[in-house]
């Protein structure tokens, strides 16, 4: 799966307000057979998504029309659990570009990051009050801009900083993976073996 470029995003939300959200959650360990990431958007979130029928669970945000968009505002503490990579395969499958918490698992960050997908680390009352915005007006919007490294309530103005890994950065804004990132430098590499040839 390719790694789109990542450019500011200004997108409507779709808002999951629960702590401690897990990989498990993320999605379901039965999923983990596959060695590719296609289809896993699809299995997203499967047990809150679907009831043992596999008949969409009206209750539940991806199944709300309500809400949409490209950014999903998640609870405190996202991304714990285990180390499965396909947590991000999924979220990313499903076209989430980004996902914003006041917390996330270290390890999940890295596999978001890997996989073309923005973990934007808030605090407790930036991400209270985004949350607030959405209550009150489901088609409220971010703007995240990654060149800047901010994120922008846009129903309230309200503007914070978010960090990232340099090199992450650099790869998301270009579209690269780490073989991407290498194979930008062929032109500098040949140049320095020329040079170290000469010596």
């Amino acid at each position: 799966m390719p790694i789109d470029k990542f450019v500011t995003v200004q997108t409507t939300v779709v808002p999951l307000p629960i702590e401690n959200v897990d990989t498990d959650q993320i999605i379901p360990a039965r999923f983990l057979k596959a060695t590719t990431k296609e289809g896993f958007g699809d299995n997203l979130f499967f047990d809150w998504r679907y009831d043992k029928q596999g008949q969409p669970k009206p209750d539940f945000v991806l199944n709300n029309s309500t809400y949409s968009g490209t950014v999903l505002v998640a609870g405190k503490n996202f991304g714990s659990g285990s180390s499965r990579e396909h947590a991000a395969w999924a979220i990313a499958g499903y076209g989430f570009k980004a996902v914003v918490s006041s917390f996330f698992a270290d390890i999940f960050r890295n596999n978001s990051l890997n996989n073309g997908v923005l973990p934007v680390q808030v605090t407790d009352e930036f991400l209270a009050g985004l949350f607030k915005s959405i209550d009150a007006d489901p088609k409220a919007e971010v703007k995240i801009d990654l060149e800047n490294q901010t994120i922008t309530n846009v129903s309230t103005g309200a503007t914070e900083s978010f960090e990232i890994n340099s090199y992450k950065k650099n790869c998301l804004l270009n579209g690269y993976d780490d073989i991407d990132y290498l194979l930008s430098l062929k032109d500098e590499v040949k140049a320095f073996e020329q040079q170290a040839v000469k010596f």
